[in-house]
């Protein structure tokens, strides 16, 4: 059964390859796949498909979108005066799972790294700058990551839009430094972005 096992050897080469998860749990993942119903399996599969295919990034913020705008940007109901710079959609994602958040976000798609290669003009900060000059916005909320490469980036991005008219704030130092956005729970979340400072 060369062939089998060398299906089966893919699909664990495939899970090892996922952040966070080793040889082991590759191997238990894709025996679990392979004990699952196939209706269930090919479910999993298209899922899978359909993210790659459907979901790109939104025109206006650069959340993930099924169309032109992400669902934050299409709700009527937020306040367009606030807007919340996060590094990553996991960021954004946090924070509205937290639930204590009403406004807009713009998701800069990484952060300022230079021992990983990354400056800020990998970043969407000409989108953003391009946004707050609208004049709509009152207040640029900064949650970046609490460690040396968000407060990096948070000054890179106060610099790009200094001048113009609108508040910069902070996220609360609530956090620990050097924890993500995405492992703080939602309490933790919540005072940050009640007790943001000016930055």
């Amino acid at each position: 059964m060369a062939g089998e096992g060398g299906v089966i050897a893919t699909l664990i080469d495939c899970f090892a390859e996922l952040p966070g998860i080793g040889r082991k749990s590759a191997e238990r993942l894709a025996y679990h796949v392979l004990r699952m119903p196939t209706a269930e399996a090919l479910a999993f599969a298209a899922a899978i498909r359909a993210v790659k295919e459907n979901l790109r990034p939104c025109r206006t913020c650069f959340n993930l979108a099924e169309g032109e705008e992400c669902d934050v940007c299409r709700d009527p109901r937020r306040d367009r005066t606030l807007l919340c710079v996060v590094e990553q959609v996991r960021d954004l994602l946090a924070l509205e799972q937290a639930g204590a958040y009403r406004g807009l976000y713009h998701v800069l798609q990484g952060r300022v790294a230079p021992l990983e290669g990354s400056g800020p003009e990998s970043l969407t900060l000409d989108a953003l700058v391009a946004r707050v000059k609208r004049g709509e916005i009152r207040e640029v909320i900064m949650a970046t990551t609490p460690n040396v490469e968000g407060d990096a980036t948070a000054l890179v991005v106060s610099q790009r839009i200094e001048g113009l008219p609108v508040e910069i704030t902070r996220l609360a130092r609530g956090l620990t430094v050097g924890a993500s956005l995405e492992q703080a729970n939602r309490d933790m979340l919540a005072d940050a972005i009640a007790g943001r400072r000016k930055l």
